[in-house]
């Protein structure tokens, strides 16, 4: 029999944004970046209210449409529970449709306040595999939910199941200390969706092998070795394909390469990341003419998601 949660339950989560692809890791390699959505919900008699301040405000749904709640409701089946109603309230600083993992972060934001609350009613939390796999089958791929759930650096894979659905998992990467992270973030948006669909379909022998080893070498270059990290970040799969419908993203990846900082598009664009050893970027990137569109400033690495018990709910 479901467990029905008591009214006046009250939880929050914290979930970073994150970057993924990170060049040749396609669908497979992901970064969590120091920047966080905030959920708090409350179990309430019954109904449904959801708040929404900060990125989204005024443009999402505040209905069971909306990701956050959708998490929330597939979490709560997962742990056995009900519950009579919520009020969810969502502070979000992450932008929406910037590659930056945006949607990840609601379905992990959702899934993980579900721990917060059974874990008040004894019930078992659902564990930080279980995280990953119900979000990635949201998000049809694990590298942004991985790095949601697990902070830090991951490397993220499939598999098929006998019954033909889709198993993710993930590894945590120790990033090495003295790498430093420069997103490049615009006003200008774009669908992940509408960029994918700039891929082939089949590509050639010598571009996957190129971009194999590259893959290799970057977990390398995360790890232990940041001085390949310009080599290690060259793709050929994604990113060039992506460039004419993102052109300035393009010349500023450019800019930044050809000064020797390993740059790459975050996810699917159109905000860049720059890896490097080096406290700040050059002046000379700053104040380009490709840099202006961009802001651009230094952010620390993602934490892996967290929840607590018993918080406030905004009125």
């Amino acid at each position: 029999m479901v467990q029905v949660l008591p009214i006046g339950l009250t939880a929050s989560v914290a979930v970073a944004a994150s970057s993924a692809n990170l060049g040749p890791g396609f669908d497979s390699l992901g970064l969590a970046l120091g920047l966080y959505d905030e959920v708090i919900v409350e179990t309430v008699e019954s109904g449904l209210v959801v708040r929404v301040e900060g990125e989204g405000a005024g443009q999402v749904p505040l209905t069971s449409d909306h990701l956050v709640v959708q998490g929330i409701m597939r979490g709560l089946r997962e742990a056995g529970v009900q519950a009579p109603g919520l009020v969810v309230h969502c502070r979000n600083a992450i932008p929406h449709q910037r590659g930056l993992g945006s949607s990840a972060a609601a379905v992990v934001g959702g899934l993980a306040v579900v721990n917060g609350l059974v874990a008040q009613v004894d019930q078992r939390c659902l564990t930080q595999a279980q995280l990953i796999q119900l979000a990635s089958e949201f998000e049809g791929h694990p590298d942004n939910a991985a790095a949601a759930v697990l902070g830090g650096a991951v490397v993220s894979w499939t598999e098929c199941r006998p019954d033909g659905g889709a198993a993710y998992a993930a590894a945590a990467l120790r990033l090495h200390p003295d790498i430093h992270l420069f997103p490049a973030i615009p006003q200008l948006r774009s669908s992940t969706a509408e960029t994918r669909a700039l891929l082939p379909e089949q590509v050639s022998h010598h571009d996957a092998r190129f971009n194999v080893s590259r893959a290799a070498l970057l977990v390398v270059a995360l790890t232990e070795r940041p001085d390949l990290l310009l080599a290690a970040t060259e793709d050929v799969l994604h990113q060039p394909q992506r460039a004419a419908a993102q052109p300035g993203s393009a010349a500023l990846l450019q800019l930044l390469r050809r000064h020797g900082i390993a740059a790459v598009l975050s996810g699917a664009g159109p905000a860049v990341i720059a890896l490097t050893t080096a406290p700040q970027l050059p002046a000379e990137v700053l104040e380009s003419d490709e840099a202006r569109a961009f802001h651009i400033a230094e952010m620390p690495v993602g934490e892996a998601v967290t929840w607590n018990s018993g918080v406030a709910v905004p009125g």
